[in-house]
């Protein structure tokens, strides 16, 4: 092959070999091909913290497909991502595929058209090693601390916990708004308002003897209503005032999450995945080839002179000529280490419109690629001229009280008739619309219809949303456009964090039990401050400013020596102290909701109680499934969980039929046989539905078993992924090449060599036999299988 590109996924390989001839092949590298073992610390800190990468063993497919387009003369192009992850992705692929010595070429574009192409490929450069440096630092790094913290967790808080740079910060930012929330203490105060009639409208109280005055209690409220009924109602002042507003900037990464988010309820996570499609140009639009949006990971305002004069073009073409600029507005980005030289998210071609290519995209496509075309284009419009009205009404027994009414009236739609930016506060949000006051002249006397006194309380701090979350992350320097969504989405992954109902994110009690264990310990490590001046130490790498293994060196050190402290010496992490929920009715035991090492339960009773009789009663206890809060959790709730394990009634041979909920979900028992409940509420089951779904399990366990040895406690059964041993508590692969009457033909002797002869795997595992058993040999002349036998010994030996 002479020429061979190399991008990262097939959708954007297939897109790009649209544009080129049959002189070129485009392969996908389906993203990193190399990467730091998983079982191991990855990097030598007595070499210089020298990497030890390793292809990834589900690549090597992809590494073997590639080389077999390669000889010693085939020019490689590669064209992964512009950002430091696609420059690593590019540096990787030339060990792996051992190409240093053919002709390579680095090639960058931010949109894929032809013309972005076919310019790329006029224009190649050499791989940036100092892009490259950043992002081995990030990785490094980050293996550095998850690899040493995790295994601390394990020890100190839980088995199976980990840690993260990035996410741990998360994490700790969403705890403290929590603690901010509940130690929020909320204040009384009272709103007055009139409703006017001839002509309607509504007035609010504003300011008391010239002053702005909260009305705190009920007290002072029905005293300001006791005056205004003794005085009139007096229209003594208009206030008329034009105000400009400005479009707001194009889309980065960050600001496309946060809109999308309010105004499409997606999830970071689905906005750059739908993103994503939209960049790649696997889509059939009539009479477009290639993507519709430029490189989604961006945290650039900039749009280039190309998108300006395209933007001028569509606006005087749908909207007026009055509704363009003379000259194009620029941005600057208020984002700390923002990469200016790139460009901001905006669509490749302006002039197609959402509804041109709507009968081409999906609804979640279509959904964000109106919202990427709308904002482009609002950012090139005229400004809006907005008239505010300002009604100043006199009220009260001495002319103490000024109520206000306030009206808006677009005078000049401008960008807004394109787009207007959503808020994350529903009150703002309602700024943006047009509210209009009737027509009253000044000094009139206003007719009253109804005094309205309100009593409220301020309201907490808001917990973060996912969109307000990453607003957070980039306002403080921490991450970057490519590593939110992930943050955000690991950080629910690991159970740390809950989204709740209405969407918002909230601490799980393992998330602040761990959080608390780190910042106690670790909180340099935790804290945003340290995180933003790792990320800015990433950004003096790219810059070739220092080097990634100074970094490393003063981290490390430090940081491996005080990991080694807290193993020995820092005691276990303090789980919450119990809550006491209230007293059960029938027992009069206390009821106490907390978290401990496997999770957040109930407790009924405390290990020092006792009966009449001076015995120990022992504690109850029950967990507290995700949808509920330990810190919030009523006796009712207790109550109802507390009813598990229950006795619904006895089966047909004289056993009690029991319901509980353990490791692996709610079931049902009768002595030691165990159910699955799937669909039922383990709460809510009565008997009669218990033995329907005893009986059908009992079927499906009857039809899956295929065979049965009793007396050596070892089953042949058919599982979700086919025909398998059960000895004891051990599961055991059955070769592949037997069929359902050769495996009911296997005696014990035979099933018994099966799992004797499974080769080791990894971890020690034990692999499916590739072998022909004796039982599928059974029609074969004696002496081929004796053949086999010896040659199976080799291999095992092997």
């Amino acid at each position: 092959m002479k020429n061979l590109v190399i991008v990262e996924s097939p959708a954007k390989a297939r897109t790009i070999s649209k544009f080129l001839g049959s002189d070129y092949t485009v392969m996908a590298s389906m993203g990193h091909v190399r990467d730091l073992p998983k079982s191991t610390l990855g990097f030598d800190p007595e070499d210089n913290f020298k990497p030890k990468y390793q292809v990834s063993k589900d690549k090597s497919k992809v590494i073997k497909d590639l080389k077999a387009q390669i000889n010693k003369d085939t020019v490689i192009y590669l064209a992964a991502d512009e950002d430091r992850e696609g420059e690593a992705i590019a540096w990787h692929l030339i060990p792996a595929l051992k190409i240093e010595k053919n002709p390579l070429k680095r090639i960058v574009f931010h949109e894929i058209t032809k013309g972005a192409i076919l310019e790329a490929l006029e224009n190649p450069r050499e791989v940036d090693q100092h892009l490259v440096d950043a992002q081995q630092a990030r990785r490094i790094l980050d293996r550095a601390v998850g690899y040493k913290l995790s295994p601390l967790l394990w020890k100190k808080v839980r088995f199976g916990l980990s840690a993260g740079r990035v996410q741990s910060v998360a994490v700790r930012i969403i705890v403290e708004k929590e603690r901010e929330i509940k130690a929020f203490n909320p204040e009384e105060f009272w709103k007055i308002k009139l409703d006017f009639k001839d002509p309607e409208f509504r007035a609010e109280l504003a300011k008391i003897n010239g002053k702005a005055k909260k009305v705190k209690n009920e007290s002072e409220a029905m005293a300001i209503k006791e005056s205004c009924q003794l005085g009139q109602y007096l229209l003594n002042n208009i206030e008329e005032k034009d105000s400009k507003r400005n479009p707001a900037a194009p889309f980065t990464t960050s600001t496309l999450q946060q809109e999308a988010s309010r105004k499409a309820g997606f999830s970071v996570k689905q906005t750059m995945i739908v993103a994503q499609q939209l960049y790649e140009g696997g889509i059939n639009v009539l009479g477009h080839t290639g993507g519709l949006i430029t490189y989604m990971r961006t945290d650039s305002v900039n749009l280039s002179n190309t998108a300006t004069s395209m933007a001028k073009e569509v606006i005087e073409a749908e909207y007026g000529k009055e509704y363009s600029l003379k000259t194009a507005r620029k941005y600057k980005s208020k984002a700390k280490g923002a990469q200016e030289a790139h460009e901001a998210i905006r669509p490749v071609n302006l002039a197609l419109k959402p509804s041109d290519v709507r009968d081409y995209l999906d609804h979640a496509q279509y959904k964000l690629y109106s919202l990427i075309w709308k904002r482009t284009i609002a950012t090139q419009m005229a400004q809006a001229i907005v008239a505010n009205t300002t009604y100043k009404i006199e009220a009260g027994k001495d002319k103490e009280f000024e109520f206000q009414a306030k009206g808006t009236r677009i005078v000049f739609a401008g960008f807004m008739k394109a787009y207007t930016e959503g808020s994350d506060d529903p009150e703002a949000a309602l700024d943006n619309t047009e509210k209009f006051l009737p027509a009253v002249k000044k000094d009139a006397v206003l007719d009253l219809e109804n005094l309205e006194t309100e009593q409220n309380f301020t309201k907490p701090p808001a917990r973060y949303t996912e969109a307000s979350l990453v607003k957070k992350l980039e306002s403080e320097g921490i991450g970057r456009p490519s590593t939110y969504a992930p943050t955000i989405s690991t950080i629910q992954a690991r159970d740390y964090v809950i989204k709740t109902e209405d969407k918002k994110l909230a601490p799980a009690p393992i998330g602040e039990v761990v959080n608390d264990f780190l910042v106690e310990h670790f909180d340099n490590i935790v804290s945003l401050g340290f995180t933003a001046h790792i990320e800015e130490e990433f950004d003096q790498i790219a810059e070739g400013k220092i080097t990634w293994q100074t970094v490393m060196q003063e981290f490390y050190g430090d940081f491996d020596k005080a990991v080694e402290d807290k193993l020995e010496n820092a005691p276990r992490a303090k789980f919450a102290e119990a809550r006491e929920v209230g007293i059960h009715p029938n027992t009069e035991q206390r009821i106490f909701a907390t978290v401990g090492k496997y999770g957040p339960f109930v407790q009924l009773g405390h290990k020092d109680d006792v009966d009449e009789n001076e015995k120990e009663i022992k504690p109850k206890f029950a967990s507290i499934p995700k949808n509920m809060s330990v810190d919030r959790i009523t006796i009712e709730e207790a109550l109802v969980l507390l009813q598990l394990p229950k006795v619904l009634g006895q089966y047909k041979d004289g056993n009690d039929i029991k319901v509980n909920i353990g490791r692996f979900g709610p079931y049902l028992q009768i002595k030691s046989e165990y159910f699955s409940l799937k669909e039922d509420d383990p709460y809510t089951i009565e008997l009669d539905r218990a033995l329907v779904v005893i009986q059908e399990l009992k079927e499906a366990k009857a039809k899956a078993l295929l065979k049965d040895f009793p007396e050596d406690e070892t089953q042949l059964l058919i599982g979700r992924y086919g025909p398998y041993i059960k000895q004891k508590k051990k599961n055991f692969k059955l070769p592949k090449d037997l069929d359902e009457d050769q495996i009911k033909a296997l005696s014990i002797e035979e099933v018994n060599e099966i799992i004797k002869n499974q080769p080791v795997g990894r971890g020690g595992r034990k692999k499916a036999p590739a072998k022909k058993t004796t039982a599928a040999k059974k029609k074969a002349p004696a002496k081929k299988a004796t053949t086999k036998k010896k040659k199976t010994k080799k291999e095992d030996e092997k």
